[in-house]
């Protein structure tokens, strides 16, 4: 859900509003209105995050001033709140995004706005009043269900603290966000720092996702949930209640933040790879994870949960790995955070991936090999939960992906969900628009996926391609291709789709990187997947390899095998030539270059 906070005129004010990041900030250019910024100098402007849009607010102004003041103060959103025709809006679409107002009763005919549809980004139902603007009072939000065009809205009008937590029983599909003005202000044009912090803490931060995300229960849709055994529910049950509380707490918020900037290294790039752009006719840009510190997205998650472990006094962490990326993240932030470290790995993938074993022992961790099935992610999963079972006081289990009981997928999701919150701010400085028309990723349980689609799932407009191992061809009885070969089950804790026999058995996978050898998919992937949200593909080891020799030559980048997978689905996909493709760099190919070389022959 989007906040707007509208109404802004006060310098320090407005800097203070932009530091709780709303998704958008209004700046009222109408004469008549209180909150009128005539006297505000568009310096004051320049401080706002290029991921907050900048919206100018107008009453039947005209284009001229419009374009005048879109220059001058930097807006890259407009609202207008007057007696604008279709046309007029038409003028001003591509350029800004372009909000249209409304004021709503019991007799709003819904039918007006048809024409409208074509012409704007967003409708804004507001209350109706006598003047143009809001009154502070709200309407009988039940009215909406006579809306049923497919362009989002924001809702307005007498949204305050007591009645903002009733904004999660609307379930309308189009329900894009929420504008807060006056019922936040100390006097008009001041807002009061505090009840904003309190409304954004509500929105933003309780389980009430809008129609992809998880609600109160732990569930996606059908999927989720917590299946575990009764020696497990103290351990998650700890979890469950405490850590919204933790990782919304202004001072853990505070020290992930320090640590993602200046241990890690983020922001990570954002890379237009002009030679992929011309290659396959599209503005394709890599979203560099594998520069981070380790050389994959696996440490924003690591470093998320060792400082929730902290907070819950846990002395011992456990984790386990597959392409041994999460690994020697997990071990590397215990050696940062001076806590013992235990990572399962399966006996097989510690072969296919001995330079990361070596890199989790210099970091002081002790590596279990996982003997057992295939020997592999799935086997080291059931190692890990052993161990925990048999660890309930002391120990940690940071689980690598959006996998296992509630809450794991959504605290894992919530802590790599900084690579889409990223990417919306960089795409917005270097193109414009902060939403693309395609975000890619590879899938094996999925947290670089859930990561790189978080912020962008409720914009439907934006198509999710997440690409799975198909191995050595999905009908080969090797493959990974959970979407195509799996069934509706529990594994590691969650309801999900995974592979297996008829009589419930789990079947092995199979593929050639470690990371994406895994039966099973996150929960919220199973929800995408079955809703038809996010696209659900597959790719062969060969394929997957020579994507990543193509990569090599054309952009001078090593990928992980993992994310060669989602390289490779670049060739069965047709673009427009204004296309914006964004792509994860998951992680970097060193772990992967004897298997390239043993391939290619190098």
């Amino acid at each position: 859900m989007k906040i707007k906070v509208c109404g802004l005129k006060h310098p320090e004010n407005i800097n203070a509003v932009a530091a709780l990041q709303p998704d958008y900030a209004g700046f009222i250019f109408y004469g008549k209105s209180p909150r009128y910024m005539a006297n505000l100098a568009a310096d004051a402007l320049q401080t706002i995050p290029a991921s907050i849009q900048k919206t100018g607010v107008f009453v039947n102004e005209s284009a001229e001033n419009i374009d005048r003041l879109i220059v001058e103060y930097g807006f890259n959103a407009i609202q207008l709140h007057g007696d604008e025709s279709p046309e007029f809006c038409a003028a001003f679409k591509g350029r800004v995004t372009v909000i249209k107002a409304f004021g709503i009763n019991e007799d709003f005919d819904f039918e007006q706005l048809k024409d409208y549809a074509n012409n704007v980004d967003l409708f804004l139902f507001d209350t109706k009043t006598k003047e143009y603007g809001g009154s502070g009072k709200t309407f009988d939000w039940a009215i909406l269900d006579q809306y049923k065009l497919d362009i989002p809205f924001f809702l307005s009008g007498g949204v305050g603290l007591e009645n903002i937590k009733e904004v999660k029983n609307i379930t309308h599909p189009q329900f894009y966000g929420v504008d807060l003005n006056s019922r936040f202000e100390n006097e008009p044009g001041l807002k009061n720092i505090e009840k904003l912090k309190e409304a954004f803490k509500i929105i933003k931060n309780k389980t009430q996702q809008m129609k992809y995300g998880v609600n109160e229960q732990g569930y996606y849709g059908d999927f989720g949930g917590a299946y575990i055994p009764e020696m497990l529910y103290p351990n998650v049950e700890e979890l469950r209640e405490q850590y919204l509380n933790i990782i919304n707490d202004d001072d853990f918020k505070a020290e992930f933040d320090d640590l993602l900037k200046n241990y890690v290294g983020r922001p990570s790039p954002l890379y237009h790879a002009k030679r992929y752009s011309e290659k396959y006719g599209a503005n394709i840009f890599f979203k560099r994870e594998d520069l981070n510190h380790t050389g994959s997205h696996k440490i924003n998650n690591a470093i998320g949960q060792i400082l929730l472990a902290k907070r819950l006094g846990k002395k011992r962490i456990i984790a386990e790995t597959g392409a041994g990326q999460h690994g020697v993240a997990t071990a590397t932030v215990c050696a940062l955070m001076n806590i013992e470290c235990v990572v399962y790995m399966g006996e097989i993938d510690m072969v296919r991936q001995a330079p990361n074993v070596a890199r989790m022992k210099m970091l002081g961790a002790k590596v279990v090999p996982a003997t057992s099935g295939s020997k592999t992610l799935k086997d080291a999963t059931n190692e890990a939960l052993r161990d925990w079972i048999g660890n309930p006081v002391d120990t940690h289990y940071i689980i690598g992906s959006v996998v296992g009981p509630y809450p794991y997928p959504d605290i894992v999701a919530r802590f790599q969900a900084i690579i889409s919150q990223e990417t919306k701010a960089q795409l917005l400085e270097q193109t414009g628009k902060e939403l693309p028309q395609y975000v890619m990723a590879c899938v094996g349980g999925g947290s670089n996926a859930m990561g790189m689609f978080y912020h962008f799932i409720e914009d439907e407009a934006v198509k999710l391609v997440a690409v799975e191992a198909a191995g050595k061809g999905v009908n080969s009885g090797e493959s990974a291709a959970t979407t195509a070969l799996g069934d509706e089950g529990v594994l590691h804790g969650s309801r999900t789709i995974l592979m297996q026999t008829e009589d419930g058995q789990v079947v092995e996978p199979y593929s050639i990187s470690a990371g994406l050898d895994y039966p099973g998919i996150g929960p919220q992937h199973a929800h995408l997947f079955k809703t038809g949200r996010g696209q659900y593909v597959s790719i062969t080891d060969e394929e997957a390899l020579r994507a990543g020799l193509l990569c090599c030559q054309l952009e001078g980048i090593i990928p992980a095998i993992e994310t060669a997978h989602a390289l490779a689905q670049l060739e069965k996909m047709k673009f427009e030539a204004n296309d914006n493709v964004v792509i994860c760099i998951s992680g970097r190919g060193d772990k992967d270059l004897d298997t390239y070389i043993n391939y290619f022959g190098y």
